[in-house]
């Protein structure tokens, strides 16, 4: 088991890791999820002994990593599958890592058949593709036989057999009882794949909890009711049912409702008692990465503009006399709500009430008010400045008139320095 208590690390002002407490049970796949630059490759690399905590501490069945005998043996890692000679052969390059830690060579010919290279065991890593040199790390961290085992992307560059593969032996390994760590941007994989998750961003705890309670407290769940489209009075007659009842409908464009605060046998039964046909009554719940985006929404330090002008972290205010659906879990454990911008968050999601401008540009790190207030007032101000470049353009004639009269006050000596300037020029050179 991994048990981390308190772990934190710092780069100079820079706190990468800050007061991370969990534990990593056997028997069960965890994901580690979290935007880039949240700190797991950091939590990971502390996990090892590769990093040394600025405070608290993390163990591997009670004891640091650097203090377990003939740890290779008791713990696998893939942190980075290119840390490889890319000189050396598949073969060569296993059998170094079994001699430093007393594992026998015949075990080096075990993990290639596991990871499937013992066609190419003997060709040079450099001339592996990025999947190759995945299961090349694979086979490193299966080496030992460990118990305890972190895996760092390792379906980053697999082909879709290969990540059968991996989820497949992640679930095999864990169902022998041991400890199986994963970390990766695969939503989709860690779905089937993992058991529990926990989630950091920006260094700091999210949540630590199963994936089906995860979905389920950072999701709003809905119903998708959908009556005949020749009855549109049928659907008027069940929306205004569904509302007294306590629940709040919203339109969708297919002509379909999405409920949410009532359960499905109770719309059936207020759909009964109203004698509305029902064409589809289907419960909805969303994905695993439907939920991560949403609960990490506020901790995300890379951000496409695109993104925001496409309204996918804006929150839009529902059309006045309609309802917004309630969140289920908002306030309870495992529910996060980005910081506010005076403590350094993202105001990217709109505080309730606030009006939205259609297409107006969100900016990273600005107050809220600031984006929809400046653009108003600043034309404004400006608009009497254009004129003001007017004047200038007058000076010129008022001062033109002094000029011409100077060289019309005295004809009589003007001809004599306009004559000899083209007799000075008659010849091409000055005499």
């Amino acid at each position: 088991m991994i048990e981390a208590v308190g772990l934190t690390k710092r780069y100079g002002a820079k706190t990468a890791v800050y007061n991370l407490s969990f534990q990593v049970r056997p028997g069960a796949v965890t994901g580690f999820l979290g935007p880039n630059g949240s700190g797991k490759s950091t939590t990971m690399r502390m996990i090892l002994g590769l990093d040394n905590p600025t405070a608290g501490h993390v163990t591997i069945a009670g004891h640091p990593y650097r203090k377990l005998p003939n740890a290779p043996r008791q713990v696998g890692a893939l942190l980075d599958a290119k840390a490889v000679h890319g000189g050396r052969h598949a073969r060569n390059h296993l059998l170094c890592l079994a001699q430093l830690s007393g594992i026998p060579a015949r075990r080096v010919d075990e993990v290639l058949g596991v990871v499937g290279l013992q066609d190419v065991a003997k060709k040079r890593s450099k001339g592996f593709s990025l999947g190759m040199g995945q299961r090349l790390g694979i086979a490193a961290a299966l080496l030992g036989d460990p118990q305890v085992l972190l895996f760092d992307e390792p379906v980053n560059g697999l082909d879709p057999e290969g990540i059968l593969w991996v989820r497949n032996l992640m679930k095999a390994l864990a169902a022998e009882g041991r400890t199986v760590f994963v970390s990766s941007h695969l939503m989709s994989e860690m779905a089937l794949t993992a058991d529990h998750l926990i989630v950091i961003g920006r260094g700091q705890m999210l949540a630590d909890m199963s994936v089906r309670d995860f979905i389920s407290a950072n999701s709003a769940d809905f119903a998708r009711v959908r009556t005949p489209d020749t009855e549109p009075a049928a659907r008027e007659k069940l929306s205004s049912a569904l509302t007294e009842a306590g629940g709040h409908v919203l339109p969708e464009a297919d002509g379909a409702l999405r409920v949410t605060g009532l359960a499905l046998p109770r719309i059936s039964d207020l759909a009964h008692d109203s004698d509305v046909r029902l064409w589809e009554l289907s419960p909805h719940q969303a994905s695993l990465e439907e939920a991560y985006m949403r609960m990490t929404q506020g901790a995300v330090d890379y951000r496409s503009t695109i993104d925001q002008k496409a309204g996918l972290q804006q929150q839009v205010a529902p059309p006045q006399g309609q309802f917004q659906a309630p969140v289920p879990g908002q306030g309870q454990h495992g529910w996060y709500a980005p910081p506010s911008p005076q403590q350094g968050g993202q105001p990217f999601a709109m505080p309730q009430g606030a009006p939205v401008q259609p297409g107006a540009p969100m900016q990273q790190g600005a107050p809220v008010p600031n984006p929809y207030a400046q653009p108003a007032a600043a034309p404004v101000a400006q608009a009497p400045a254009a004129p003001v470049t007017a004047p200038p353009v007058t000076a010129p004639p008022v001062a033109a008139p002094p000029v011409p009269p100077q060289p019309a006050a005295a004809p009589a000596d003007a001809p004599a320095p306009s004559l000899t300037k083209p007799e000075n020029n008659e010849n091409g050179a000055a005499r």
